[in-house]
């Protein structure tokens, strides 16, 4: 039997190419670059000139290298979101959390282990509010060999949502802390970095998605906006659910849905229309009492293919109100994972470690209300009423060296007073968080149960939170104040989606379960960007195991730092906690 020469050849390059996919490696150049959105052009900060980033296609299992050369004007860190990096701290990427910022001119080697991630997960900076333009989508093939638990779709789209600020956004920064108050507000949506043709100047910036009747299309959806949950949906199409977050979820078909900052969806799009124009559109949800957010609508067009003339303008579909909470919860309620015989779920049935934190919206006093928040206050957020202080030097260096004086280990595992977290009136004095740099020290294999209960504190508001280093079982979700005697009857521990970022309804709870296997340091935050500014965050320190795997592998040798630490001995001293060597510690 003869072989053509062409076969041969696409038979070799196949293997060179699945070699490659085996560690992929990549470069990251941190550059500026202008670029014009709604009638004007700004430089904004980029990932190789591209907004939004390079994709980076990878297989489960994979280790990525990425080289990030930072040859921008601000100090920066790149985040792999949803990646749980076993024992691997050190290149997670939040700033004073892990590491220290790449500095201008400085190059810093990532290394990101993939264990068993399958789907869509995305990849951001993590320095303020610097992902506003850098971030792009990580897309996670299953393993060669095998597929996906549904029908092979006919083509994959990344579909990254974000937001557009015609103001540079280190100055939308820098005012909102000097203001104390809610900053400004995005002034666009964005599908695929284009706001789409309902905005000004904008007809030519819009996403065109052609699509051939009676075939399928995966949808990665990544929802990568700085401040705003939106509502999605594409006119006169149905689409299915089939992941989250990079876990699968047994199918679930919708006319619309919400997606939080931080989520990723992989949903199914049948090209099952008349062939025409349709729009694919997104605007905010929101529950904020004083209704100041983006009431803008971002559009892309799903073209048929074939000879028609299209409707004009494109047909539009139904969204919800943007305080539509009951749509909003009728949604995320009804995740359920896959939990079959090739997708096992693992949820924690013997708790040993129960959390519950209280995520709260605060007010603090300004010298002579000078502050443009309420009543001339300033805006906090907290965990347990504490507002999380960024440190000078990254927690997990001084972990590891033992430094001194940079964080405490007294976070509490409980609010320091339980009332009514949602009643409509609450007393002014119980706004006053307490600023701290605390951290929660867990057990290595320690089983937890962490109830994240919302507080009407000021205000009710959702909130997106997202653990590091982990996914989690979502077992139990509900409005009100969290009943430890009822509630619990009513957790999901048959077939709980497994997710890494989730909404806590606004005055309402949320229950999660993980084991601690993950030895190392891990942030948790609100991936509001202003609620994480204002405090809205917290560290959980995960200690060594006993066996070689189950410890936190040495640092890189590039790894940026903030300090010169000498430690007293080359081994790692962090089983024995923090604050007990002597250490000599010299600013670079």
């Amino acid at each position: 039997m003869k072989v053509s020469i062409f076969k041969i050849l696409g038979f070799v390059l196949s293997l060179f190419f699945y070699h490659c996919q085996a560690s992929p490696h990549y470069k990251f150049v941190v550059k500026e670059v202008p670029y014009t959105r709604l009638c004007s052009t700004k430089n904004i900060l980029t990932i190789n000139g591209q907004y939004p980033g390079p994709t980076l296609y990878v297989h489960k299992g994979d280790t990525i290298v990425v080289d990030v050369y930072n040859r921008g004007n601000y100090n920066i860190t790149i985040h792999w979101h949803g990646v749980k990096q076993p024992g691997n701290p050190w290149t997670d990427g939040p700033e004073y959390i892990t590491q220290c910022p790449i500095a201008p001119g400085a190059k810093f080697r990532q290394k990101i282990i993939l264990t068993t991630e399958e789907g869509t997960l995305w990849w951001h900076a993590h320095s303020q509010w610097l992902r506003a333009t850098v971030y792009g989508a990580m897309i996670i093939y299953p393993k060669l060999g095998t597929s996906y638990p549904f029908a092979k779709p006919d083509a994959e789209i990344p579909i990254l949502l974000g937001d557009w600020w015609i103001q540079d956004i280190v100055e939308v920064v820098d005012e909102l802390l000097l203001s104390g108050g809610e900053g400004n507000y995005s002034n666009a949506f964005t599908i695929n970095g284009q706001p789409g043709d309902l905005y000004p100047c904008s007809k030519q910036d819009t996403f065109r998605l052609k699509v051939e009747r009676g075939l399928t299309y995966l949808l990665r959806i990544i929802n990568s906006a700085v401040q705003d949950m939106l509502f999605f949906s594409i006119a006169g199409h149905n689409v299915t659910l089939v992941g989250s977050d990079a876990s699968y979820l047994k199918p679930l078909e919708r006319s619309f849905f919400v997606i939080s900052p931080g989520q990723t969806f992989d949903v199914l799009l049948e090209a099952n229309q008349s062939p025409n124009h349709y729009y694919m559109a997104a605007k905010s949800y929101t529950v904020a009492a004083q209704g100041v957010f983006d009431n803008t609508t971002t559009t892309a067009i799903v073209e048929y293919s074939g000879n028609y003339t299209p409707s004009s303008p494109p047909l539009f579909p139904y969204l919800p109100e943007f305080n539509d909470t009951y749509a909003a919860a009728n949604f995320t309620g009804s995740f359920r994972s896959l939990a079959d015989k090739e997708h096992p779920i693992d949820v924690p049935m013997e708790i040993n470690t129960y959390l519950f934190h209280t995520l709260s919206m605060n007010t603090v006093p300004c010298p002579t209300n000078s502050c443009s928040g309420p009543n001339g206050n300033k805006f906090l957020a907290s965990v347990n009423n504490i507002s999380f202080v960024n440190p000078e030097i990254d927690i997990l260096e001084a972990y590891y060296y033992c430094i001194p004086g940079v964080f405490g280990t007294w976070f509490p595992d409980f609010p320091p007073l339980f009332y009514n977290f949602t009643a409509d009136d609450l007393p002014g004095y119980l706004e006053l968080p307490t600023l701290g740099t605390e951290v929660k020290i867990l057990e290595y294999n320690s089983t937890v149960e962490l109830v994240f209960q919302g507080t009407n504190l000021f205000q009710g508001s959702d909130h997106p939170m997202h653990l590091h280093g982990f996914s989690f079982y979502v077992v139990g979700v509900g409005l009100g104040n969290f009943d430890n005697e009822i509630d619990p009857l009513k957790y999901n521990l048959v077939d709980p989606p497994l997710s890494n970022t989730i909404i806590v309804p606004s005055n309402g709870w949320l229950a999660i379960r993980f084991k601690a296997d993950n030895p190392g340091v891990w942030y948790m935050h609100c991936h509001f960007d202003r609620h994480m500014l204002w405090g809205m965050d917290a560290v959980f320190i995960v200690k060594n195991g006993e066996s070689p795997e189950a410890k936190m592998s040495l640092p890189p040798s590039d790894m940026p730092s903030c300090y010169k630490a000498v430690p007293i001995t080359s081994k790692v001293a962090n089983s024995l906690g923090p604050d007990i060597c002597p250490i000599y510690v010299e600013k670079k």
